[in-house]
């Protein structure tokens, strides 16, 4: 099986910063796209910023300019740095891998979420 372990939530006063981690580990042949979504409480998830392995990411309009998303290959973590924060970047963060396992079948996972709350 495979585990997406995050960090990195907590309570930031508006202008913020945050970053959260996402470790992939278990039974990994590799992975294509490794990502974030949110989801505010009444609202459906949305991906925040996502990156393949050859390092092309993506970023949603709301966050432009200020979440960066990075990647260690190696060690099988991808980054979300949050910069500038504000109150309607309150959610619980999820981490998602695309990933192709051992026995060579491609699956997505979910992390187990953590929480962001932007408020003073």
């Amino acid at each position: 099986q495979v585990q997406l372990v995050e960090s990195g939530g907590g309570l930031v006063q508006p202008g913020g910063s945050l970053r959260l981690s996402c470790a992939a580990s278990g039974s990994i042949f590799s992975i294509f796209v490794m990502g974030w979504y949110r989801q505010a409480p009444g609202r459906q998830r949305e991906l925040v910023a996502s990156t393949t392995s050859g390092g092309s990411t993506y970023s949603a309009d709301s966050v432009k300019g200020r979440f960066t998303i990075s990647r260690d290959n190696a060690r099988k973590t991808v980054y979300l740095q949050m910069n500038s924060l504000k109150p309607e970047d309150t959610a619980v963060y999820f981490c998602n891998a695309d990933v192709l396992t051992s026995d060579r079948l491609r699956r997505a996972f979910w992390g187990q979420g953590t929480q962001v709350t932007v408020s003073s």
